[in-house]
Formats: structure tokens, sequence, C-alpha cells
């Protein structure tokens, strides 16, 4: 609901340079001259995907201290409303050795009505900012921040909400049907209606951040001066010496590199390890924001979560034992890997997981990856027939579903597709994301 109206309000604002925020954590921690870290997903040496988080303190928190305050422009008060109603009907009979005949609809009711205003910080005053000096000494949390090595951000414009907001979400579904079965000459029929309502309901409050802009900041490589510009591809510590290690990829290092993750895994007590598998199993399918555990084990392991995932944050919370703290990083991973994926994948396995089909997905990745690793341009291959066996036609369809989302074209009725070194990463984080999945299916 929250990432729903975050994506329509911006559309609705019509800037380009706005982002929507994804997740309620860092809408309550976002705000004008926040400090935003580009966060590289580094676990892993084989797919990359990075995010800009929220830190705890702001800009003028680093800076010394000035009589002068930066004035805000202020746009609004606005409103806007999104609603969106679906319903539809559906009918079927078959008539196979007796009689089924099910008729029904479904509908669909979500939206909210916002009052939000657009804070903009002018150019003037941001040249104010920057003739400001960085505090000496250094504080601490500045320095864990060099020492995380992603390059640091200033929230310059916000899209605030102006009152509380409520969300909602409502769906039905009414299924009414009649079943006749001949049995020999025996008659039988039964007659049944399936109703199903579920309503949810989000409340936003008052000074949440729905969107933003962003601009780097950079430290000036001598003296202690900042510079706050558009994103140009320098490092914010210009000072800071990148080891750029030149590492051979192959199949085998991603194999060795999920190996070691598995193992890691492997080292929670088989409960542990179904606490976690059924926590991912109803996020991915009931749509939760996985980023917000992933963000909360990242930087503070002592927050607080509501829904699926407070179960595995509690469990790592009750314990920081070394081997526990191996398996924190392993469940990272995961977690990591499972964002490289698309939604429509999210969705997908979820279905894979219920079905007990990781195994199978698993050795059909790998008979691709493995020959191919290395190819950076387009060549055609085809699936092993031995591995598609094991996978009937449900299976088979969601299997395919996950490949395509990878990049890969597929079709039910061909062995062939094409590969190219675009899907590269996407398979290799499916790869990964399948095998620590069927670790905690073992379990």
């Amino acid at each position: 609901m929250f990432q729903r109206i975050s994506k329509s309000l911006v559309k609705e604002v019509g800037k380009d340079d706005l982002t929507p925020v994804k997740c309620l954590t860092h809408a309550t921690k976002l705000r004008q001259f926040a400090v935003l870290q580009k966060m590289n997903y580094s676990r892993s040496l084989f797919w990359e995907k990075c995010d800009y988080i929220p830190l705890d303190f702001s800009l003028s928190d680093i800076l010394e201290s000035s009589s002068s305050v930066p004035d805000n422009d202020v746009n609004g008060p606005l409103y806007f409303g999104d609603t969106m109603i679906q319903k539809c009907e559906a009918g079927i009979g078959v008539n196979v050795g007796g009689e089924l005949s099910v008729s029904g609809e479904a509908s669909a009711d979500q939206g909210g009505s916002l009052g939000y205003q657009i804070v903009t910080i002018s150019a003037p005053n941001l040249e104010g900012f920057q003739k400001r000096k960085l505090l000496h000494p250094e504080p601490k949390y500045l320095e864990e921040c060099r020492m995380r090595k992603g390059n640091l951000y200033v929230v310059t414009d916000a899209v605030e909400l102006i009152s509380d907001t409520l969300l909602w979400d409502n769906r039905s579904s009414n299924l009414s049907g009649k079943i006749s079965l001949w049995i020999t000459s025996v008659k039988g029929q039964s007659q049944g209606k399936i109703c199903k309502k579920k309503e949810k309901k989000l409340t936003l409050k008052k000074g949440m951040v729905m969107a933003y802009k962003k601009k780097q900041l950079i430290f000036e490589e001598k003296g202690r001066s900042i510079l706050i510009t558009d994103d140009t591809g320098q490092r914010t510590f210009q000072d800071m010496v990148f080891c750029e290690a030149c590492t051979y990829l192959d199949f085998k290092g991603l194999q060795e590199e999920v190996s070691r993750n598995i193992e890691a895994l492997a080292q929670l007590s088989k409960d542990v390890q179904v606490v976690v598998f059924s926590s991912i199993l109803v996020m991915l399918r009931e749509g939760e924001d996985l980023q917000d555990l992933m963000y909360t084990l990242k930087l503070d392991s002592s927050g607080h979560l509501d829904g699926s995932g407070s179960a595995i944050l509690k469990i790592l919370q009750q314990n920081s034992s070394h081997a526990l703290s191996k398996s924190k990083e392993a469940i990272l991973y995961l977690l990591e890997a499972i964002m490289v994926l698309s939604d429509i994948q999210h969705d997908l396995l979820a279905c894979s997981m219920d079905k007990r089909i990781l195994l199978q997905q698993q050795e059909l990745v790998r008979s691709i990856l493995e020959p191919n690793f290395r190819d950076s341009w387009s060549i055609p291959f085809t699936l092993k027939p031995e591995l598609l066996a094991p996978l009937q036609r449900e299976d088979l369809a969601i299997t395919y579903g996950l490949l395509e989302e990878c990049g890969l074209r597929m079709e039910l009725d061909s062995l062939g597709s094409t590969w190219d070194g675009a899907v590269r990463m996407p398979l290799s984080a499916l790869y990964g994301t399948l095998s620590l999945l069927q670790q905690l299916v073992e379990a």
C-alpha cells in the first residue's frame, strides 16, 4: 500500500528528480538535510545492487554551528487522492465423468487521500551550508561511514505529509458452485458457497516523507570544506584509498561463495531454520517488505520490526554468539540475493517454496550458468530434458517464469533459449536464493 501511493504521488507531482520512498522505516527517518549512505550489497562478488539508506544524523550535525538558519521554500498545502476499484466476474463448467459448475466474482478496492507539501531549499541557502566547516575532531559516526566506504548524500527537497493519512486495501471474493458425480449407478450432488474477505489499513503519520530529492556530499581532500553537488561520480571521502581487487569471477567461485553461506546457515538449529524459512515464505507471499528486515539487520540489529520479519530479528537479538553472527551474515546474503530479484519473482519463489521444487530449479539454473558463465555475447543453448522431467506442467510454468524475469526467452513447448551477459547477475542471484532456501527446506 505504501509503495503504491508513494509512486503514484511522485507521478502526480511530475518531477523526474524525485525518488519515491520505498518503505515505512525510511519514511519516518527521512527529513530535509538528512544524510543518506549509498549501500552496495557487497556480500556477493557476483551481483550488486545499491540503495540509499537514511542515517541517524543530519548535515547540521557534522558541521560547525552557524547563527543563520537556511530558509525553505514551501509549496502547499496540496492534496492527492488515489483510489483503484477492480471487479471481475467469471463462470466455468466442466463435464468429465460428472458435472462441475462454478461462478463467482472478486473485487478489490484500495487507495487513500493525503495532504502534503513540497519543501525545497534554494540555491543561495545551499551555498550557505557549503561555507561551513566540518566539525573537528570528526564525529565517530562519520568515521564509521568512512569504514563502510559508501558515498554520502543529502536530502535537499522533501514531500512531507501535513496530516495523518489512512490507506486501505479491501478485497473480497464470492464463489458458488454445484458438483454432480456418477460412480457406477450411484449419483451424488453437492452445492456450496465460499466467501472470503480481507481488509488491511495503514495509518501514515504527519511529517512522514513520501519522496525526496538528493545531492551528493563531498569532503574536500585537504581542509574541512564540503561540496554539495549532483552525483558526478566523485567519491565522498576523497582521502580514502580504495583497493580495487582484480577478482577472477567464474561459476566455481559463485558455487564456493554460496556453499560458505549454506554452511553458515546450517549452523542454526533445525527449529531456527524452520522459523527463518517460514518467515521468508510469509513475507514473499504477503508482499511484506523484506527490505525493512535487511536494513534493520545491517544497521541496527537492536531495532524493532512488526510483521513476519520480527521472528528472525528476535532470534538474532537473543543470542550474539560467534556462530550466530556468521549465520546472520548468511541470512543477510540470502535477503540481498532475493532483493536483486523482481516482485514477480518473489511471488513465483513463494509458489516454489510451497511446492518444494527449489532443488529441481536450482539444478536447472546451475545447468544454464555453469557452461555459459564467462560468455558476454549471445549464445543459443538447450535445456536438459532430464532436468525438466521432474517438473509438472504448473511447476514448469513457475520455473520458466523465474527464468524469464532474469532476461531469458522461455517457451513452455521449447527447450531452447539464448544466453547473453546481461542475464549473469540475476541468474546468479536466483541460484544463490534457491540454494540457501533449499538448505532451509531440508531442515
